[in-house]
């Protein structure tokens, strides 16, 4: 049998890149990656998109955003550990791969490339939106194309381009979080017509539709939570890759704690539950009880800054995806050559061709074909979420075995915590599947596990994989 030694080499090089693969660059510096990690979960999905939680689940809200985050803590710190125990993964899919098999990589992979593709043209969309109300002789779909076009642009320029956009992105929205929870907890405290802590306990109690109710709700939250394990993405780019991924990981906590637990809170103690109307920003309804002069306009800007950085980061994304498929053979092998300054052009050009599809289908049929491709993205990240789990179980019982000096950094509550991750987010996907406003995007999500599965077996099953074997000899 292959000795520890062996074994554990084999580990540590099975996320590096195929041998004879351009390799990235490495233009990142720990800032961009940090600031990527804080702003990845910071969008629209914060500033709008937490108004239907509320409207859902009233002040218990904040419990929702605190199972949601404690959901996707234990995956970032899953992904730490795998990050530090096996360095030079491109992509963090790849975990699949390594941990459960090359199946598990290839569907992985695609599942996460179509959910950044649709959330582009999603975003676009957003920004384009608001745009439109200081421009509104210009369609909307006009404003979004060029918005997608200059990102893209930016991501072709070089990786570092990329990061410094989004370094700055994340700062003004991360600014923003801050003076917001400042301001609300000041008037809170010292405002002469401040309601205390009166509306988290009025209009029908902390709980007003039940605990059911705050539960349900997390299924709505947790997808506006998820962007954080970008990092892991944009940490391959960076020189120090696997520190700073460790790092990143130990800031998600607090993150969670203070930019989206602290303004949940500010949010519901400022404005009774029942003032919040679903799909309009309770932030901007925050800012118009304090009474802060230009309120709707401040916020309509720092919503475009979170769109426009979240459209950066889904191109982002999606090319990094593509460029690791191609890798492997999962994609065309043409997506994987680089230019002089090691950007996967051609991976940013293809994966932004398909977001210019999606929004085009939303101008060309927003009622049927995009609303499918929307609904058909809602459970996927939960769905990689529990690859990646399934992975890292696997993995750390054989690192535990073979090679214990490469865990670093080790999940908490071993493997306790990862089954509670585990359960915690199979209640998410039942929950949804017996909500029924939620039931439309759990059965579509599922269909495009199934689309994406059987795409393996068609082009993949029976085909020798690129990338090194894990599996020792005996």
């Amino acid at each position: 049998m292959s000795n520890v030694t062996e074994t554990a080499i084999d580990l540590s090089v099975a996320g590096r890149a195929p041998e004879g693969s351009p390799e990235l660059g490495k233009g990142l510096k720990s800032r961009h990656v940090e600031m990527i990690a804080i702003g990845g979960i910071i969008g629209a999905g914060l500033f709008v998109g937490s108004s239907a939680a509320i409207a859902a689940a009233g002040p218990g809200v904040i419990v929702s955003y605190g199972i949601a985050g404690l959901i996707v803590m234990l995956v970032m710190r899953m992904l730490s550990e795998m990050a530090m125990a096996i360095p030079g993964v491109q992509s963090f899919p790849e975990f699949a791969r390594i941990g459960i098999g090359h199946w598990a990589g290839f569907m992985c992979g695609w599942l996460y490339w179509y959910f950044w593709v649709v959330v582009v043209a999603i975003e676009a969309i957003a920004g384009a939106a608001i745009v439109h109300l200081w421009l509104p002789g210009v369609p909307v779909w006009e404003i979004g194309v060029v918005l997608m076009a200059g990102l893209t642009g930016v991501n072709l320029m070089s990786t570092r381009s990329y990061g410094e956009f989004e370094f700055w992105f994340s700062s003004i929205k991360v600014a923003a979080i801050i003076a917001f929870i400042v301001v609300g907890l000041g008037w809170l405290l010292g405002g002469d017509a401040s309601p205390g802590l009166v509306n988290l306990s009025s209009f029908g109690g902390f709980m007003p539709k039940g605990e059911f109710a705050v539960l349900g709700a997390v299924t709505t939250v947790i997808f506006s939570l998820v962007g954080a394990e970008i990092a892991t993405i944009a940490a391959a780019e960076s020189a120090d890759s696997g520190k700073t991924v460790a790092r990143m990981a130990g800031l998600v906590a607090w993150r969670i704690l203070i930019f989206y637990i602290l303004s949940m809170a500010v949010v519901v103690m400022v404005v009774p539950w029942t003032a919040i109307v679903p799909g309009s920003s309770p932030f901007a309804a925050v800012l118009e009880v304090i009474a802060v002069p230009g309120g709707a306009l401040i916020m309509n800007v720092i919503v475009l800054v979170a769109v426009l950085s979240c459209l950066n980061s889904g191109l982002y994304v999606t090319s990094r995806v593509l460029f690791s498929l191609a890798a492997r053979g999962d994609a065309p092998k043409v997506l994987v050559a680089l230019d002089s300054r090691k950007v996967p052009v051609r991976a940013i050009l293809f994966g932004s061709v398909f977001s210019y599809v999606a929004l085009g289908a939303s101008v060309l049929s927003p009622e049927l074909v995009f609303a499918f491709l929307v609904a058909a993205s809602g459970a996927i990240m939960i769905f990689i979420y529990m690859m990646i789990s399934v992975a890292q179980l696997r993995l750390r019982a054989r690192f535990d075995r073979e090679a214990p000096e490469a865990l670093v950094v080790k999940m908490w509550f071993q493997p306790y915590g990862t089954w509670l991750a585990l359960v915690a987010m199979a209640g998410v996907l039942v929950a949804m599947a017996l909500t029924p406003g939620l039931a439309k995007e759990f059965l579509a999500s599922l269909v495009t596990v199934g689309i994406v599965g059987a795409g393996f077996l068609i082009f993949r099953k029976g085909k020798p994989q690129v990338a090194r074997s894990t599996q020792t000899e005996t």
